[in-house]
């Protein structure tokens, strides 16, 4: 059983925030592969289905973005999910808009969701695809604020294009492994 997980902050209101990328990509996977987000486990929602032959649980976790480590790690219990069948979606501020990136560890690189998993898990050898979510075009503009708010309509637009690419990344994990999909898609 593959456990996948998208980042992001709960509600309404945060919905459209860069820094909800992961739900917004995972929505998108799940709406390809007919997966609904059907029942509340823990501190998240969840949806299960077979995609391709594989068992997958695809989470949201319901806690805000610094305690998504919560959610994962019930979820990594409930499930006996070992890390290697974990894989984290997430917004990255050091990737440029649209461009995504596969790894299988490594540390949080300043992202509060992702430590909080670390933490939680007490190892940082799981899967993250990262996407690009880009810096503020100003150096005095508050990283919090940036992430918080929504994306543009041109960002949009070119994250029209990016979303389809990571649910073929996250199929051509499940169904070539690890390096298949970073010759492809890194």
């Amino acid at each position: 059983m593959k456990l996948i997980v998208g980042l992001g902050n709960p509600g309404s209101g945060y919905a459209n925030n860069r820094h909800n990328v992961g739900f917004i990509c995972l929505n998108h996977f799940a709406r390809a592969h007919g997966i609904r987000f059907d029942r509340r486990l823990g501190k998240a929602r969840v949806g299960t289905s077979e995609v391709d032959g594989k068992q997958v649980v695809l989470a949201r976790p319901q806690t805000y973005m610094n305690q998504s480590g919560q959610a994962v790690s019930q979820l990594v219990k409930k499930f006996s999910i070992g890390l290697d069948d974990l894989l984290v979606i997430h917004d990255d501020l050091d990737l440029p808009l649209g461009k995504i990136r596969l790894r299988q560890d490594g540390s949080a690189a300043g992202h509060k969701g992702v430590e909080s998993i670390i933490a939680e898990l007490g190892s940082r050898d799981f899967f993250r695809l990262r996407v690009g979510i880009g810096r503020p075009s100003s150096d005095t503009e508050d990283i919090i604020a940036y992430v918080l708010s929504d994306f543009t309509s041109e960002e949009r637009h070119t994250l029209t294009q990016t979303i389809p690419s990571v649910s073929e990344a996250i199929l051509c994990l499940l169904t070539k492994g690890l390096e298949a999909t970073m010759n492809k898609y890194n």
